[in-house]
């Protein structure tokens, strides 16, 4: 059961107990394939979530919402820097109207991705959370099970006194954070901190048919959690992400304990991420001050027929860069040669300005009570992970298996990547404590590792793009051979090389 059709059940069914829509220790999903973008016909002229992406032809004209309004559409945000914005609301030829007025470029249907994740498991009980050690991140209580932050060699960056820096800021573009969690907490800035959703027409699965339905995070937020930020996370994901990033460590370590974590909501718990938000999220993190963007979501999608939606992502990700913001994406869980992937395009690896990041793992665990290892073969590629030489900058911790789909795989050969659970996720029963963790594999768990990386690099080669994404390929260890290969890039991250600690 993949968790994309999980979470739409569980939408479906209004959430009337949580629980039943948790998931039990080593309960997971199908691998899942590339999800190309979902242009739905739920109405002829309509697009799937009853959005549009507007791109201009020079300035935006300042008549723009008059003309919108007047096809009875709204306008939802507009970025003159980007000369882009998005409308909702145009029925029928409202779009092709719209298209071919002064100054207007194109008009494009949105499209819905998802957040991408092949296993999870949670732990069974939540002991007391210790002692927030920003200090010394080495000292959390679930540390003895982080293969993976020994595997890139945070723990000698932490002992030579690099924890990250409050004044730099790493905007989580995810299905938003939990601020209140034990290793988050005082972590998240909550004056950027945003919910990008709005409304938008959701793709839900009842039984074996599609509807589409609207859809509002903010309203669910309120009705679940009374009082919750509308950033809250409702999944699971953005806050195991950001807690990659940036920990208190009082149960997990990040690779930073001092750095500044934004959640920017692009994501919502039903597992779709308009096109249109993220473009919005990325344009969002470059106008507020984002040191590092971290994107773990993506898809796939024919290059013919979406030239423009090329265009749009280039256009948004080379603007982010002029405003000196380093973007890290993952690459994705579907197993993919993208060196011969033909006529797809993969979001966002293929797209210039960014920093791709391919996971690896161990491929056994000889604890499978405490998970605390001895680990095997601890930099092998993942299973599932996105390879090719010409989209992969570098490989980090992911989690693997020896035993790959389907599971359950044999006691000790699933490793995961451990990191905070949301209190507030609507599929993870982590409810009840502010201490739980959850273990996860998926390249959305190792672009987080380089996330956390160049945020301690904006403080020593300030906010520059092109020299982070060099230092971190220079300083990459090459667990497979010089060069550039496959399933690594340039080689598996080094966080402690990379900043200096060692030679």
């Amino acid at each position: 059961m993949s968790i994309a059709r999980s979470v739409s059940r569980c939408a479906a069914m209004g959430l009337m107990a949580a629980a039943a829509c948790s998931y039990d220790a080593r309960v997971s999903s199908e691998p899942p394939t590339a999800r190309a973008p979902q242009f739905a016909a739920a109405a002829p002229g309509r697009a799937a979530n009853n959005r549009h992406i507007v791109s201009f032809s020079g300035a935006m004209p300042t008549d723009f919402a008059t003309r919108v309004g007047a096809l009875g559409g709204k306008v939802l945000w507009v970025s003159p820097g980007s000369g882009l914005a998005a409308v909702s609301g145009l029925q029928g030829s409202a779009a092709a109207i719209l298209a071919a007025k002064r100054g207007i470029q194109a008009v494009d249907a949105d499209a819905l991705l998802s957040l991408d994740m092949p296993r999870l498991a949670t732990e069974a009980t939540a002991e007391a959370g210790g002692v927030q050690s920003n200090a010394a991140p080495a000292a959390a209580v679930r540390y003895p099970r982080q293969w993976n932050m020994r595997a890139v060699q945070a723990d000698v960056a932490w002992a030579h006194g690099f924890l990250g820096s409050s004044s730099v800021s790493v905007f989580m573009l995810d299905s938003g954070i939990d601020p209140h969690h034990s290793d988050t907490q005082g972590r998240v800035d909550a004056t950027r901190s945003v919910d990008l959703l709005g409304t938008f027409d959701a793709q839900v699965v009842v039984g074996n048919d599609t509807i589409i339905v609207p859809f509002t995070e903010a309203d669910t937020v309120q009705k679940y959690f009374p009082g919750a930020e509308v950033y809250t996370d409702l999944f699971f994901h953005g806050t195991h992400t950001g807690a990659t990033v940036s920990s208190n460590a009082a149960r997990a370590a990040g690779v930073t304990s001092m750095t500044t974590l934004v959640a920017v909501k692009v994501c919502g718990y039903i597992n779709d991420c308009p096109f249109s938000s993220i473009l919005n999220g990325v344009i969002y993190a470059a106008d507020n001050r984002a040191d590092v963007i971290n994107m773990s979501l993506g898809g796939a999608f024919t290059k013919a027929g979406n030239g423009r939606f090329v265009g749009l992502l280039n256009k948004t990700f080379n603007y982010a860069r002029s405003k000196g913001v380093t973007v890290v994406v993952s690459a994705g869980n579907a197993a993919t040669d993208l060196d011969h992937d033909g006529n797809t395009y993969q979001t966002f690896c293929n797209t210039p300005a960014v920093i791709c990041v391919a996971a690896t793992g161990p491929t056994s665990d000889a604890n499978a009570t405490t998970r605390n290892g001895p680990w095997t073969s601890v930099d092998a590629p993942a299973y599932y992970t996105n390879f090719g030489r010409s989209a992969i900058n570098v490989a980090a911790p992911g989690g693997n298996s020896s035993f790959g789909p389907p599971l359950p795989a044999p006691a000790g050969r699933d490793v995961f990547v451990w990191a905070a659970c949301s209190q507030t996720s609507l599929i993870i029963g982590c409810f009840s404590s502010p201490n739980f963790i959850v273990g996860a594999q998926g390249t959305s768990m190792a672009a987080p590792h380089v996330a956390g990386t160049a945020a301690l690099l904006v403080s020593i080669l300030g906010r520059n793009p092109g020299q982070i994404k060099a230092r971190i390929q220079q300083s990459a260890d090459n667990v497979a051979g010089n060069g550039t290969t496959p399933f690594y890039g340039k080689g598996r991250l080094n966080v402690a090389r990379a900043v200096g600690a060692i030679p």
